[in-house]
């Protein structure tokens, strides 16, 4: 674990784990939003003082986005592993499960991080908004991309729109994320993403 040792407010060294802090970061933007997030509630969930915090991290949006960047490694592994699905039913499949899993662990804060990022986000965060926006969209064309091999490989009908249907999957998984931070249960998410899979055209 790499640790960082810094001076607190009265001269003293302070020393603390650079990675825990993080993570705990990552736990509060979570469940609050980056807006929802205090000062207050980061340094006292990190340990650590404001000054301390500046010095490791820079100011709150770059302490966020190092938060983000975390979430995406850690949380959304998934992702990753399921655009590498043989079909385009099995990348749909994997997705959904992987957001369910992860959007309902009792060890976790409910609900996706990107969006309860976006949606909580007013206009004095918009760099924040557009951050999250992008890291969305580069996510949705990694998608789209691995649709139109499968519809080039016969896996999705000709007729396929693959942009709709990015979007329709986009929308689903974005849904469970504002479900599950809304207290839906497990079962009531399963049966959601069986109908999701139901209806998929691919094989």
């Amino acid at each position: 674990m790499e640790c960082v040792v810094q001076r607190a407010c009265k001269g003293r060294p302070r020393e603390f784990d650079v990675d825990e802090a993080l993570a705990a970061a990552l736990r509060v933007f979570w469940s609050k939003g980056y807006e929802g997030a205090s000062l207050t509630d980061l340094t006292e969930a990190m340990g650590v003082t404001r000054p301390s915090l500046y010095a490791a991290f820079g100011n709150k949006e770059a302490l966020f986005r190092k938060a983000l960047d975390l979430y995406e490694r850690e949380k959304l592994a998934y992702v990753g592993e399921a655009l590498k699905a043989p079909t385009s039913r099995g990348v749909a499949e994997r997705l959904l499960r992987g957001a369910l899993e992860m959007q309902t662990s009792d060890h976790e804060p409910r609900g996706c991080m990107r969006v309860i990022g976006s949606v909580s986000c007013g206009p004095e965060a918009e760099s924040i908004r557009a951050d999250l926006m992008a890291r969305r969209q580069s996510s949705q064309r990694a998608l789209c991309d691995r649709m139109e091999q499968a519809k080039d490989e016969g896996d999705l009908p000709d007729g396929t729109d693959v942009e709709g249907l990015c979007a329709y999957l986009g929308a689903i998984l974005q849904g469970m994320s504002i479900q599950a931070g809304s207290g839906a249960t497990k079962a009531q998410l399963e049966a959601l993403v069986e109908t999701s899979l139901a209806v998929w055209p691919g094989k």
